[in-house]
């Protein structure tokens, strides 16, 4: 067993677990005071039971070996509950539970990035049966067609998903995503905008009518996401190599381009450039890196990062255009950022882009896993919220909306103003 990359992947996996909190900051820095409890509460409930369903059953789902060559999912039993992973193979580069770990922490953060589609309007109670089962019909298995793979006998990885790159020889299309582009930010856009389509719009939806109520939570969020996000992508590498290296440069050259062309989107249409802006420049950047992280050279990375920080800034007021009341932008930054991300690995990815030595295969095994995962998770997003809202009820009344759902849903306030 090497020691340093067990250390890696278990620094990793903690970077990557802090991105939860951190996101919690930045979605409620971007609601209204007197629903910043909430809005809080729906990223701390997703880190509670996604680590207790991870644990019990959800790596099974994601893992399962060579039986996860069968889409869309099955399930390693021997798995459930990873008392069978207790030991580590002789030869292993590291303990399974290390791994099990890392992915654990990416399958907490997915859920989490749901809920800013339905801020301000959603129960809590309602908001955790629906990850639940989110999870278990979506996120698990996705993360199987994307991340799976197995333990040979000899301690090596031995199997793909579907859609993974390096596994041509089994069902693999042969798509390349480093730390999750379709996984974790298209399959949480889309059931992102699946939830506020279920939901509606809230009291008073327009443009303008919902201002961010503390900037300062945004940036702080922002830059936790930025720091736990080296974990994500380079860590992803699950060594500490020369590819985890590159990540690593590329989730700091991607997302400065992004804050920079998200501000000048900004500064032509509005007039100033805002700090939400940079905070928000900066996350699509990062989510537009994610799946091409270890593929591009840096300069390529740059250049992602200009696309992906104008196109989000600009695609954020599709909301107000088509009528669906996505809260956060989780939409118009996850979603969009990450169909950006995926499909310019076709064009400039190393040797096998359109545009560096390849043909259009590559482009079009990224368009095929963005569209599978963009519908197989928008279609459950829908069914689930939408027997969720007939049945015991998604969104809150619209008087308690309006007097703040902090009080109601929690019984707490965020800002104690009173003075005893």
């Amino acid at each position: 067993m090497d020691q340093g990359n067990t250390a890696f992947l278990l620094i990793a996996a903690a970077l990557v677990l802090l991105m939860t909190p951190g996101l919690a900051f930045f979605y409620g820095g971007l609601v209204k005071a007197k629903s910043v409890i909430s809005m809080m509460m729906l990223s701390f409930g997703a880190l509670g039971l996604i680590g207790v369903l991870w644990v019990l059953y959800g790596y099974a789902i994601a893992f399962p070996g060579a039986e996860g060559l069968v889409p869309p999912w099955s399930i390693d039993w021997s798995a459930i509950g990873l008392t069978s992973l207790l030991e580590t193979p002789e030869d292993a580069a590291y303990p399974p539970l290390a791994f099990v770990a890392f992915q654990a922490t990416f399958a907490i953060l997915t859920v989490a990035l749901v809920s800013g589609a339905i801020a301000d309007r959603a129960k809590f109670g309602a908001w955790m049966i629906f990850a639940a089962i989110w999870a278990t019909v979506v996120y698990f298995p996705v993360a199987s067609w994307v991340f799976n793979f197995g333990l040979a006998d000899d301690g090596s990885f031995a199997y793909g998903g579907w859609t993974t790159y390096g596994m041509q020889e089994f069902f693999g299309l042969g798509v390349i995503d480093f730390a999750g582009g379709t996984a974790v930010h298209i399959n949480a856009g889309a059931a992102a905008l699946a939830l506020a389509l279920v939901l509606g719009k809230r009291v008073g939806f327009s443009k303008g009518a919902h201002v961010p109520h503390n900037p300062p939570f945004v940036l702080l969020g922002a830059g936790l996401l930025w720091f736990g996000w080296f974990g994500f992508n380079a860590g992803s590498e699950l060594a500490a190599d020369g590819v985890a290296a590159l990540a690593f440069v590329n989730t700091i050259a991607a997302p400065a381009a992004a804050l920079l062309a998200w501000l000048v989107v900004e500064k032509i249409r509005d007039g100033k450039p805002t700090s939400v802006g940079a905070a928000s420049g900066a996350v699509a950047g990062l989510v537009a890196i994610t799946p091409a992280c270890a593929a591009l050279d840096p300069v390529w990375a740059i250049l992602l990062g200009f696309i992906a920080g104008a196109v989000c800034a600009l695609a954020i007021d599709l909301k107000f255009k088509w009528g669906f009341d996505d809260s956060l932008d989780v939409v118009g930054i996850h979603l969009v950022g990450g169909l950006i991300g995926t499909l310019y690995i076709g064009f400039f990815a190393n040797g096998t882009g359109l545009f560096m030595g390849g043909d259009g295969t590559q482009l079009l095994v990224q368009a095929i896993a963005a569209i599978a995962v963009l519908v197989y998770s928008f279609t459950l997003a829908y069914v689930i919220g939408f027997i969720i809202q007939k049945t015991i009820g998604f969104r809150v009344k619209n008087e308690d909306e309006v007097a703040g759902i902090d009080t109601v849903v929690h019984g707490e306030k965020g800002y104690e103003l009173e003075t005893v």
